[in-house]
């Protein structure tokens, strides 16, 4: 009977799973239409709302002024501009996530556990943090505008580990029972949703310095997507980017050393140079060097925006190609 039960759980947790996903898509084609919506020349109505930094007599202003600064990002929820695009893609986000997390914790219950102990759990975890983090941070920051990118990557990466990685409820290995995978884990998985948004605000970003360096000063017209015009400064996603980053830089050390301390209580030693350890140490190089050269002024601009991206490509390998591919201690993929 409990044999039949579990599976019924996680028959109902794949299918709860499976709706996010086609909400989450849904979600998607509202974001993009948003920055469509945004693309509308500045001689239309549509725009108007968007200019926060807008000049209080009305007169033309330049293509470098009509950007947003750092303050574009920070309009308190109900002084936001009513873009009923990103409105509508931020509710279904919402709905999305509602039947994410509950898919994510019938997973639990089934599995009768913490549900990240394998590829498909930790891709089901991982994700549901990542959007959980931003709609908690549209409470403090306008970032609508990454809704295309960071939700088009969770059907993504969603979806590719709900096809790919899932296999069924099985017992935990031994190394795994340890209060350690539920610390370890779940502090990784936080990271990483800081770094996807920071790895979105990065790519941003760099469209929007080619979009600057490309205007004239002279007339409005930019090259590259029109939105651009509507979102804040380069040098302002820049800041936002590197704000998340060193939150999540914060809690990516303390997933190394948690692992460090769970290494020793399994296998009777901090560090070995498994594959698994080497490429944790790496990302946090990566991010290590991200914060030391944008805090000395050495690297800024493009420079940082490439590091920050290809310190999360290196998390996503990390977790795909390292965990599918490379063999070691680590091997908990629970695929066969």
């Amino acid at each position: 009977m409990t044999g039949i039960d579990t599976l019924s759980l996680d028959g109902i947790s794949l299918l709860l799973v499976w709706t996010a996903i086609a909400t989450y898509l849904l979600a998607f084609i509202a974001y993009t239409i948003d920055l469509a919506q945004r693309s509308i020349p500045a001689s239309t109505p549509q725009r108007e709302p968007a200019l926060v930094g807008a000049t209080a007599t009305g007169s033309p202003q330049t293509e470098s002024t009509q950007s947003g600064g750092t303050d574009s990002v920070r309009t308190p929820p109900a002084q936001r501009p009513r873009l009923l695009w990103a409105r509508i893609g931020t509710s279904l986000a919402v709905l999305a996530f509602l039947f994410h997390l509950a898919g994510t914790i019938l997973r639990g219950i089934a599995a009768g556990r913490v549900p990240w102990a394998n590829m498909y759990e930790f891709a089901l975890t991982g994700t549901v943090l990542i959007v959980a983090v931003y709609l908690l941070v549209l409470r403090r920051y306008d970032l609508r505008f990454l809704g295309a990118f960071l939700i088009g990557m969770i059907v993504l990466l969603l979806g590719g580990a709900t096809i790919t990685f899932y296999v069924e409820v099985v017992p935990l290995m031994d190394p795994l029972k340890s209060v350690w995978l539920v610390i370890h884990v779940f502090v990784a998985s936080l990271a990483t949703a800081l770094f996807a948004i920071a790895c979105g605000l990065a790519v941003t970003q760099l469209m929007q310095t080619r979009r600057e360096r490309r205007t004239d000063t002279t007339s409005a017209r930019a090259g590259g997507p029109r939105f651009l015009t509507t979102l804040p400064t380069a040098e302002a996603l820049e800041a936002l980017a590197y704000r998340f980053v060193i939150v999540g830089f914060v809690f990516w050390t303390f997933t190394l050393i948690a692992g460090a301390i769970w290494a020793n209580d399994s296998w009777g030693r901090y560090w070995g140079f498994d594959t698994k350890e080497v490429w944790t140490f790496v990302i946090w190089v990566l991010y290590a060097g991200y914060i030391h050269a944008r805090a000395t002024r050495g690297w800024r601009g493009t420079r940082s925006a490439w590091l920050c991206i290809i310190g999360f490509l290196t998390v996503l390998f990390n977790f795909t190609i390292v965990n599918m591919f490379f063999k070691g201690l680590h091997a908990y993929s629970g695929l066969s």
